[in-house]
């Protein structure tokens, strides 16, 4: 076996005896090592200019109730064609536009009038279990996403969003696996602009405004995202120029115009913007996927995320104590992200 890709064994340890100055100690590995694949080759850089053509204009997001205070934007998505022929989808191809997956389980969402006033009056009876393993444990867990997420446990889809831009809610996701497992997130800030990563912000009088992301999730089993997670960018943008871009590796960075609101400036190009955008590993979702060579998450308050006012996240903090909001390097440039973890 490649000592690289072999994880080290988990472990429980008890104390047996404490005899004189000599404690005496026991311990059990918590499972078989996790092998993992070989690290992928690079990802496929692409570039797009201007703006995506829609394929899907009505809404993706179900709301079975509104009211005229509700921000609800519509999730629509488009196709592009990159300079080298490919055609992507944009924001992102998704589980909730190809209907595969079970879709979320509301912890909060003002399309369906479920508000719990407090984290109190918050039950997780009725959420569905969805089994990995039949010998394993139940792990609940609580999730908010800007915009959009979808998650995979060991290579199953668990949970789709299913309010993939606005209003913003937070679900509920309940599954039984053991250790170790994997997790995996897509997460997208879904734009109004397709392909080129912008959004109308009526409040602010602005119809070109750049969005930003942002993920956080707290789990039964003790496990909250933070910097321990590796985060990927899969969509840059919008840029002057495509070599605005630089690649390092597995490392993608563009910071010249800010990574974080206040500091961020607009790029001048307008509707001529570019997009550098990279195709997704085909196994990234798997248990034994490679993410040795990716970056690690970048933690954000929650000023910077910009969910001070967000009541579904703000009127729970039990729910999410202890976890931080992650993102890439680049809150406001990067625009699709995977994220992983392995639980040990």
């Amino acid at each position: 076996m490649n000592k690289q890709n072999r994880t080290p064994r988990a472990a429980w340890c008890s104390v047996l005896a404490v005899v004189g100055s000599v404690t005496l100690v026991a311990c059990q590995s918590r499972g078989p090592d996790l092998v993992l694949e070989p690290v992928a080759p690079p990802d496929k850089r692409m570039v797009t200019q201007g703006q995506a053509k829609k394929i899907i204009v009505p809404n993706l997001t179900s709301c079975a109730h509104t009211n005229p205070k509700m921000n609800l934007r519509v999730a629509a998505v488009g196709q592009i064609t990159a300079t080298d022929g490919t055609v992507l989808t944009m924001p992102a191809d998704t589980a909730l536009q190809r209907k595969e997956g079970p879709l979320s389980h509301d912890l909060y969402n003002e399309c369906n009038k479920v508000m719990p006033p407090n984290s109190a009056a918050v039950s997780t009876d009725k959420v569905p279990v969805i089994e990995i393993d039949p010998d394993g444990e139940v792990v609940t867990g609580f999730i908010m996403a800007d915009n959009y997420f979808e998650l995979y446990v060991n290579g199953r889809l668990v949970s789709v969003d299913n309010t993939p831009y606005t209003p913003f809610n937070s679900a509920i996701v309940k599954f039984k696996v053991k250790r170790p497992y994997s997790m995996a997130f897509l997460v997208v800030d879904w734009d109004e602009q397709l392909a080129l990563g912008v959004e109308n912000m009526a409040r602010l009088n602005d119809s070109w405004y750049l969005g930003d992301g942002g993920l956080i999730a707290k789990f039964s089993d003790g496990t909250v995202t933070d910097a321990s997670w590796k985060a990927q960018t899969y969509m840059v943008g919008p840029v002057d120029s495509p070599g605005d871009v630089v690649d390092k590796g597995n490392l993608r960075f563009f910071d010249r115009l800010g990574r974080t609101y206040p500091d961020v400036k607009k790029p001048n190009c307008r509707e001529n913007c570019y997009m550098v955008h990279y195709s997704q590993p085909k196994n990234w979702r798997a248990k034994a996927f490679n993410d040795s060579q990716w970056p690690n998450a970048y933690t954000y308050t929650d000023a910077e995320i910009g969910v001070t006012t967000l009541t579904g996240y703000t009127r729970y903090p039990e729910l999410f104590s202890g976890a931080k909001w992650i993102w890439t390097q680049n809150l406001v440039y990067d625009n699709v992200m995977i994220a992983r973890k392995v639980v040990r």
